[in-house]
């Protein structure tokens, strides 16, 4: 078993959570993170929730010499530095590619070089959901679609649905690992190049490696005042300032929200899990919900009695429906979600009581509308 593991953006909200849990399981844990002053502020301090037995290296993932210094006599290393953001991707195409994709290159020759000495057990990789686009269909004469793409006709009317050639509604499918992929985002772009470069050169250098597709992961750690995060902080922000969340479409969009203790496990059963190496695994809670349903549960759950405020746009690379098959991570990880979403927003309000969160949604919504990003 690996005594020692790096996590890469590992203090940043799912590496947090990653490095407490494998502290409880035995394991030392060293963090390498450029405290982003998107996430961390602009004072960039450490933050109060990261364990302080974790070993915190700050500095760049695309720093060669810092990666080797954070390298050093580790045993495997959990991949989680990234830009992070599909509607921010698309204006800001160089930074998330640059980050991303040679970031992750960076790593991955300084992981080569010192297999040479001392080979590492271990290399897990956070993909994205945002790989596949939209998720997998059915039509109304029963063929499965594995490539949907909604016409921007259509959305320019408001018309949300993908349809099929007869002009029916598509039925949503769980989305397997096996679909077609469609990259319609700069970060899903970026994670797609994260997920093929970590595969491709773990398998030619003997580097154990796993990819796992996180789907749209929530809880205790996330940045609050980022506008570009996951929807369910972006929402809490909204409500802790006493103003309705903003729903892109119509608010029946589907996805799979997963707390991120499961997250963190699903990365430590990565790391022993000799089934899983060389794939790339969903990883999701195993339900599906809408947009709209997740803002009236969030603002129920804080007792407030404030409605989502329905948009009726739609953002250059946002998808209709995504909702994972987990079975293969079930059997390939012995991988079992936990906290169901009911528990898990009980969790996430817990956390909220008594923050402060700066609303910063309305300058990025003007940011991507004076970009021409929404429809």
């Amino acid at each position: 078993m690996p005594k020692t593991i790096l996590i890469t953006g590992g203090a940043g909200f799912i590496g947090s959570h990653c490095a407490a849990l494998l502290l409880r399981e035995g394991y030392a844990v060293r963090a390498l993170d450029n405290l982003d002053a998107q996430i961390h502020g602009h004072e960039r301090r450490p933050p109060a929730y990261l364990d302080r037995r974790v070993e915190l290296i700050t500095g760049d993932i695309r720093s060669p010499q810092t990666v080797r210094r954070a390298l050093a006599d580790v045993d495997a290393v959990i991949h989680l530095a990234a830009r992070v953001g599909v509607g921010q991707s698309m204006y800001e195409v160089a930074d998330y590619t640059d980050v991303n994709a040679r970031g992750t290159a960076i790593l991955l020759e300084a992981m080569v070089e010192r297999t040479k000495e001392r080979p590492f057990s271990r290399l897990v990789v956070a993909s994205s959901m945002s790989v596949y686009g939209e998720g997998l269909y059915r039509s109304s004469d029963g063929t499965v679609m594995s490539l949907v793409e909604r016409d921007a006709g259509r959305l320019k009317s408001g018309l949300w649905e993908p349809i099929g050639d007869d002009g029916q509604a598509l039925q949503p499918l769980a989305t397997p690992e096996t679909k077609t992929l469609s990259m319609g985002s700069v970060y899903a772009l970026s994670k797609y190049d994260q997920e093929r470069l970590c595969l491709l050169v773990g398998g030619a250098y003997d580097i154990p490696t796993v990819a796992l597709r996180f789907f749209n992961v929530y809880g205790p750690n996330q940045a609050l005042s980022n506008p570009y995060t996951g929807v369910l902080a972006i929402f809490g922000a909204r409500l802790l300032n006493e103003r309705p969340p903003l729903i892109f479409e119509d608010g029946e969009q589907s996805r799979d929200f997963v707390y991120v203790s499961d997250i963190a496990e699903a990365c430590r059963l990565s790391l022993t899990a000799d089934a899983a190496v060389g794939r790339a695994l969903n990883i999701g809670s195993g339900r599906r919900v809408t947009i709209k349903q997740v803002a009236r549960a969030l603002a129920g759950a804080l007792c407030v009695s404030i409605e989502p405020e329905i948009i009726g746009e739609c953002r250059m690379g946002d998808v209709r429906h995504c909702f994972p098959d987990i079975s293969e991570a079930r059997a390939a990880l012995g991988y079992q979600p936990q906290v169901s979403f009911d528990e898990g927003i009980g969790k996430l309000v817990d956390w909220l009581d008594g923050r402060v969160a700066i609303d910063r949604v309305s300058e990025a919504l003007a940011a991507l509308s004076s970009r021409g990003l929404t429809v």
